[in-house]
């Protein structure tokens, strides 16, 4: 790549930090609540877990296989594309296997859950925000690069990052404002995760810029894919079930698919 005017990189820049800071706008909706409650964390959760499933397998998954296909052609590109996808679940695996969960505890009147179920969900909380936070990391990266290399590609990405930014947003917000009652943790929580992806974008170009390439972005984003899948349907939905006394899981889910799938038609008009 050749030599970039400042210009270029600050106009790029600030493209990737808009999409980034749309997490914010996903608090906002979830603070016209008065206060929390147990069925708006249900479906909150559950909301969060469908979007992360369904940006995961439509579109993350999707970015992986096209990046391998571009390095190594159709049919190897599909396979590492999965691999990748597979080594993400597999890490996960490990990981909560080495750290303890209270995964059997699934029921409300457990004495262990009703004395420490704001601990839980900050817990919850915590691993959305890094799950999210984590994907943002190449969302930065790609938005930025695609921006520097034609801002007619670049800018329609970022409108579309923005807008699934929205309920990321409300996915980080619903927990923490639960466990904290404080607004402010939530919207602060939003903005750090939205802040990711410049971040991403910045250490893309100064550090990793001369080591990019397809397959790179192809195993980035299969492994970021695998993460979150489980994540959504190990920690969200089993929690999203404990709050729930209705129908409140399987709506979130299906409206956090819904959300997520409108926003990525929107981005092809």
């Amino acid at each position: 790549m050749t030599e970039i005017p400042l210009q270029n990189l600050l106009i790029a820049l600030a493209v990737t930090t808009g999409a980034g800071l749309a997490t914010g706008l996903g608090s906002l909706l979830v603070f016209a609540s008065k206060k929390p409650n147990a069925r708006l964390l249900a479906f909150g959760l559950a909301f969060a877990g469908g979007a992360m499933v369904y940006v995961s397998l439509a579109e993350i998954l999707n970015k992986s296989v096209a990046s391998y296909t571009l390095a190594y052609g159709d049919r190897l590109g599909f396979t590492w594309g999965t691999l990748s996808f597979l080594a993400g679940v597999l890490l996960i695996v490990t990981i909560d296997r080495l750290v303890p969960n209270p995964h059997e505890r699934l029921e409300v009147d457990d004495p262990y859950f009703r004395q420490h179920n704001r601990d839980y969900v900050k817990r919850v909380g915590l691993l959305t925000a890094i799950a999210i936070t984590a994907h943002n990391f190449p969302e930065g990266l790609a938005t930025f690069f695609a921006t520097l290399e034609n801002p007619g590609v670049g800018m329609p990405l970022a409108f579309a990052i923005a807008i699934h930014n929205i309920p990321e947003g409300i996915a980080i917000a619903v927990p923490v404002y639960f466990a904290t009652h404080n607004k402010a943790y939530a919207f602060i929580a939003c903005l750090l995760s939205g802040l990711a992806e410049p971040i991403g974008a910045i250490i893309g170009y100064v550090l990793l810029r001369p080591y990019l390439s397809d397959a790179v972005f192809g195993g980035v984003f299969g492994f970021i894919a695998g993460v979150m899948v489980f994540l959504a349907l190990d920690e969200l939905l089993p929690a999203a079930k404990r709050y729930a006394k209705g129908h409140e899981t399987v709506y979130g889910l299906v409206t956090g698919m819904a959300a997520l799938a409108i926003s990525l038609v929107l981005f092809k008009w």
